[in-house]
Order: structure tokens, then C-alpha cells, then sequence
């Protein structure tokens, strides 16, 4: 039996070694290699009860761990990510010469949910945006926080961007004549977001502000913090923005960042955006990922042959 040194060096070569091949020849951002690690060890502690490495696992292993995940009630999305996880693991073993055989072959994905992502009436991002700027009209201490709220929430819902770009977004990449900024988005790819003008009113403010506080002046970051990282952290914007929602009136669980770069997306589409520009948009590499917001079409398709047809305006005669 393998002793718990003989372990640690075996997850070092396996699990340390894979996730070190994932940041420096597939460029993953820290937080897929945070997502990643996580997976891959909720997987090691479950074979710790059969004293099993997760690198000598069986199919049949590996199985039972999936069932063990349906019986914990797990969302599909989830499971999908935790088997995507394992598979690039073994992939990865196999690829070294690690192992000669892929035990994760036989595992099957759960079938994608299609429904439509939760999103936001565009009154309630109205509503959303009234408070934000309000409060950021107070002139009381502490303004500047408001103001960068303000601006968080207009750059988020004007871009569709996701929450870790947004608040990760450099000083240096603003162009404000063009209303344009450079994106890092997953994977290190770059892209191109054009920002409403009432973004760039805000934007104006936020800086005229920052250029008085001595934390922001020599800070890389848009939105510079003293935490660890150095910017602003995603759990501190996700709590300060359901704290605004709750003001707003708004159900503080039908708000998070994810959110609005939904409503984002399905207000382009409402409005007669076609998929590919969303796609581009949003910085997905995979149309397929950008068609979950097609649900939206049934109603409005509908709409349109009424408004239309020229059979459907007969009909209205009668």
C-alpha cells in the first residue's frame, strides 16, 4: 500500500503537473485553473475512501463518483464542467505517457438544460441604473465608491462583459474618443467593446474623482483596491451590487453580474441583433454557446408575422 509522502508526490507529478500545462501552453486563466484544481480534488477526496489516487482510477471508479453527483442533486451545467475536468485530466495523462489507457472514455455528459438563462427587464435595468446614479450624486463621504459603482453597472450592461474582465480591465486600454476598450478575455484572446455614451459620462466622472486619490494614481487597474490582486475582487462587486438592487426595489436573487451580461445579450436580441455579432460580442469562440438565447425568437417571430404578412393583415379584416 502506498504510503501518504508516496501520495503527495503522485499528485504533485498529476494533478500539479496538468495544471501547469494548462496555464502555459493553453494560456487558462487563473480562475479555470482554480475551477479545475477544485474539480479534480472534490474527485481525489472521493477515492480517498477506497485509499485510491485519482491518476489509477477505473472507469468503474469514476462512475460511481458520477452517480455520487447525481445523488447530491447537482445541476447538469455542473456536472458537465466536472466532466470536462477529468477528461482533460486523462487526456493529459495519456499525452505524457502516464497512463496507457483513458478510464474517463466511458463517461457521458449530462444533457445540456436549454432553457433561457435568467435575466432582467429592461425596467428593472433602468430602475438599477436611477439608484446607481443617484447615490452617485451624493457628494457625503465615500463618493467615489458610488461612482464606481455606477460606472461597474453601466460598462457591464453597455458591453456584456463578464464579471472577471470587467473588473480586471486595465487603465491603459480606454480609447474614449471611439468609446472603445480592449477586453482579455478567456484564454488571453483579445476583443473589441464599444461603450454607451452615458458609460463614457460616467467613466469621465469616475476618473475626474480617481485623479485626487493617491491609491488610483499609480494603479495598472481601472478599478484599483488594496486586496491581494490589486483591483477590485468579483465577490466584492456581486454583494455591493445585490446591496444596490435591494434599494432599487429590485429581488436581490433575481440580480448578480452574470445577469446583466444575459440581459445584455437577450435586449440585443429582442431588439434584432443576430446571433454572430452577440456572439462576438460576448467573446464566445462557440456559436453554440451564444443559441441559448434563441428562446427568445418564438415570441418575437410570432410578433413579426403578425405585424407583417400580408396574410396575417388580411385576417385582422375579419
Amino acid at each position: 500500500m502506498e504510503t501518504q509522502k508516496q501520495k503527495k508526490v503522485e499528485y504533485k507529478d498529476t494533478i500539479g503537473l496538468f495544471l501547469e500545462m494548462m496555464s502555459s501552453e493553453r494560456a487558462a486563466s487563473v480562475n479555470t485553473l482554480t475551477s479545475y484544481k477544485s474539480d479534480l480534488e472534490e474527485v481525489q477526496l472521493f477515492l480517498d475512501d477506497d485509499d485510491l489516487l485519482l491518476s489509477k482510477a477505473s472507469s468503474d471508479n469514476l462512475i460511481a463518483y458520477l452517480n455520487h453527483l447525481s445523488q447530491r442533486k447537482l445541476k447538469a451545467s455542473s456536472q458537465r464542467r466536472k466532466i470536462s475536468a477529468i477528461r482533460q485530466f486523462y487526456n493529459f495523462l495519456c499525452c505524457e505517457g502516464l497512463r496507457k489507457d483513458n478510464p474517463s472514455e466511458t463517461l457521458q455528459f449530462p444533457k445540456k438544460n436549454h432553457t433561457l438563462p435568467k435575466t432582467l427587464h429592461k425596467n428593472a435595468i433602468a430602475d438599477l441604473l436611477k439608484q446607481a446614479k443617484i447615490e452617485s450624486e451624493d457628494p457625503s463621504p465615500g463618493q467615489w465608491k458610488r461612482i464606481r459603482m455606477f460606472l461597474l453597472i453601466e460598462l457591464l450592461y453597455s458591453t456584456g462583459m463578464r464579471v472577471s474582465e470587467l473588473v480586471t480591465l486595465s487603465s491603459h486600454t480606454l480609447n474614449l474618443e471611439e468609446r472603445i476598450m480592449i477586453i482579455k478575455g478567456k484564454g488571453n484572446r483579445e476583443r473589441f467593446v464599444i461603450f454607451s455614451p452615458s458609460s463614457l459620462c460616467a467613466l469621465q466622472m469616475y476618473k475626474k474623482m480617481c485623479s485626487t486619490m493617491e491609491m488610483t494614481k499609480n494603479s495598472p487597474w481601472l478599478f484599483p483596491s488594496s486586496t491581494k490582486t490589486g483591483h477590485l475582487s468579483r465577490q466584492v462587486f456581486a454583494r455591493d451590487l445585490k446591496e444596490l438592487a435591494s434599494r432599487a426595489s429590485i429581488q436581490t436573487k433575481n440580480i448578480s453580474p452574470h445577469i446583466i451580461r444575459h440581459a445584455f445579450a437577450s435586449h440585443l436580441l429582442e431588439g434584432g441583433a443576430d446571433l454572430r455579432t452577440i456572439q462576438i460580442l460576448l467573446g464566445h469562440i462557440d456559436i453554440s454557446t451564444t443559441q441559448i438565447y434563441t428562446h427568445l425568437l418564438p415570441d418575437k417571430l410570432q410578433k413579426l408575422v403578425q405585424d407583417y404578412h400580408p396574410l396575417a393583415k388580411k385576417l385582422k379584416k375579419y
